[in-house]
């Protein structure tokens, strides 16, 4: 996307490098400073000559195949790093660590501190907090946290001038995980924890061809959950197919059984 943008820029007359800029803080963002499950696989960046903006990317949830979508435009857009998003698209998950939630501010304050803290130091501080007894949601972002192999990570962020929290974010090699301990490690150390909050907003649950989603009332749901049932069991399917087809349904609809 940067050399398709630079391009552009040029063919255009619009300078570029902040366009640039823009696509990388978008596509950063939305793999480390927000971490819900979903693995952005796709990103589009769109501009015209005034030099607006804006940025389509979709994740997946590889372990349920549902899909999210994360939408930036650049009017009105305020700051890289709280509330940037003009919308998030998708089924709401529980596991969330949300470092651009406005409640968040406090964990972006102490983050780049503790980056300029000897990697060595934080290295073994983490290794402390992986021995604690935490909240159930604590331990399942800390899980797959290896301190020793983290300990290259922050040596980036420490070689590095971190003026704040979007500075942080532009460090080459540091990732999800990295961004994930220093957040977690903000609330151990300085008592600022991060937000959990899923921004995801609204998801249209029924609508027409044209995609334009309409008020669900539960009697016309319930009438196309039987219908997607029936069709499936008339389908032309040997027994293994049917059974396959109507769990992927079961789990596209979020319920137990089909």
């Amino acid at each position: 996307a940067p050399q398709e943008i630079l391009a552009r820029g040029e063919e255009l007359s619009v300078e570029p490098d902040r366009l640039v800029y823009a696509s990388r803080m978008a596509a950063k963002v939305d793999s480390a400073a927000l971490q819900d499950g979903f693995r952005i696989y796709h990103h589009v960046f769109f501009f015209d000559r005034a030099g607006r903006w804006c940025v389509v990317q979709q994740g997946m949830r590889e372990t349920t195949g549902m899909a999210r979508r994360y939408h930036w435009i650049s009017e009105g857009l305020s700051s890289f790093v709280e509330e940037p998003h003009a919308g998030v698209v998708g089924r709401r998950v529980d596991t969330v660590l949300n470092l651009v939630a406005r409640e968040a501010a406090p964990a972006r304050e102490a983050i780049p501190d503790l980056a300029g803290r000897p990697p060595e130091e934080l290295a073994g501080e983490l290794a402390r907090l992986k021995r604690m007894r935490l909240p159930r949601r604590h331990q399942v972002l800390a899980s797959d946290l290896n301190p020793a192999r983290l300990k290259t990570v922050f040596l980036a962020a420490y070689q590095q001038e971190i003026r704040d929290f979007e500075s942080l974010l532009g460090v080459r090699g540091l990732g999800a995980k990295g961004v994930r301990a220093l957040a977690l490690l903000s609330e151990l150390l300085y008592g600022a924890p991060a937000s959990f909050r899923d921004p995801a907003r609204y998801s249209y649950a029924h609508g027409g061809k044209d995609g334009t989603p309409y008020p669900v009332d539960r009697e016309t749901y319930d009438r196309t959950i039987q219908a997607l049932r029936r069709a499936v069991r008339r389908a032309r399917l040997g027994n293994r197919e049917e059974l396959a087809a109507l769990r992927r349904l079961a789990t596209a609809l979020g319920t137990e059984e089909a």
